[in-house]
């Protein structure tokens, strides 16, 4: 029942509700902020003249040809945004993935056109097998042959050390062609300071070293193994990447590529692991911080909208900014794009 009696002139002691009356007092004490800056935006290449071919499962994004890619790189660039990660698709698949490391490879070209065409653009790059192996794990595969022979171990297991050497080549290979950033997400031990090494070897110690430190076996990378050609011809990720129930594992992996040498790690996905992220960045304050907004979180806020159930624009910005919240620097999402030219029109 409300009565006319005045409350006590100490009830309520404090007023939130002050600071939040009108926008512009809302923006002035907006802890959280999202920028342009932030963003690092996937990008897949394929071979090809003139190809820009619509990945089914994630509307509005593209297969590019290199020469298709240059031109969406400088529409990138001109919505301030400072970076993308290719991800490459081969003209052939073999047990070894050896377009990887070519001179020629669909990566190494496509990063020379991009830092011919937009020279200030970071340009990241992948660093893994399954794209281009012919059984889409990311590592060389317990085979039988003599080379890659362990009796200890099933057959079609993916072999750590044997998969490191070949990360280090594709790490100095594409760095060669002008890479800005390598990013190792195979999940393998070892993997950035093989890379480091590797990398410091061929006179390339200025080249940062982002890890995917942190890669949960998640469900929700369907999208992703459609628009890189990358889904496992047999069996699952499961010995390589993360169980998604553990949070002590993160700390000990993110722990690891830091001694290793990393200069940013990674946590992905995103969205169901935000205390992963808050557990990175409060165990290591001075360590750059990304965070993966994965191909499956786009698909669902995508397909929501499209039936008109959610408002995508509030949406969108309201997740990337609690994936900023949680501790993340840098965030990589196929939202980028809407996500800064929505913050221009605020």
């Amino acid at each position: 029942m409300i009565t006319n009696q005045p409350l006590s002139a100490t009830f309520p002691i404090a007023r939130p509700r002050r600071l939040r009356r009108t926008a512009p007092l809302r923006r002035m004490v907006r802890e959280t902020r999202i920028t342009p800056d932030d963003f690092i935006v996937p990008l897949f290449v394929s071979h090809g003249q003139a190809v820009q071919k619509p990945i089914r499962s994630m509307p509005g994004q593209f297969q590019w040809s290199v020469d298709k890619l240059s031109r969406e790189a400088e529409t990138i660039a001109a919505l301030g945004i400072p970076a993308v990660i290719l991800f490459g698709i081969p003209s052939e698949k073999d047990p070894v993935g050896l377009e990887n490391f070519a001179p020629d490879g669909i990566i190494q070209q496509a990063t020379r056109a991009l830092k011919d065409a937009v020279p200030d653009l970071v340009v990241i790059t992948d660093i893994c097998l399954c794209e281009y192996t012919d059984h889409g794990h990311c590592g060389l595969l317990n085979s039988g042959l003599a080379a890659r022979s362990h009796p200890g171990l099933d057959q079609g297991y993916a072999l750590n050390d044997e998969t490191l050497e070949i990360m280090g080549r594709v790490a100095v290979s594409h760095a060669e062609a002008g890479a800005d950033v390598v990013a190792p997400s195979a999940m393998m031990d070892g993997m950035v300071r093989a890379i480091r090494i590797a990398l410091d070897a061929h006179d390339f110690a200025h080249i940062p070293i982002l890890s995917y430190a942190v890669k949960y076996a998640s469900a929700l990378y369907s999208p992703f193994r459609e628009a890189a050609h990358g889904a496992p011809k047999f069996g699952d990720r499961k010995t390589y990447q993360m169980d998604s129930a553990n949070a002590r594992e993160a700390l000990r992996e993110a722990t690891l590529d830091v001694e290793e040498g990393a200069d940013v790690l990674m946590v992905k996905p995103a969205l169901s692991y935000l205390d992963i992220v808050r557990q990175i960045r409060d165990q290591f304050p001075q360590v750059p911080l990304a965070a993966y907004n994965v191909s499956g979180e786009y698909a669902m806020i995508k397909a929501a909208a499209a039936k008109g159930w959610i408002d995508e624009k509030a949406v969108v910005l309201e997740l990337l900014t609690g994936i900023k919240r949680s501790g993340a620097d840098l965030i990589l999402t196929y939202h980028a794009k809407d996500a800064a030219r929505w913050l221009e029109d605020r």
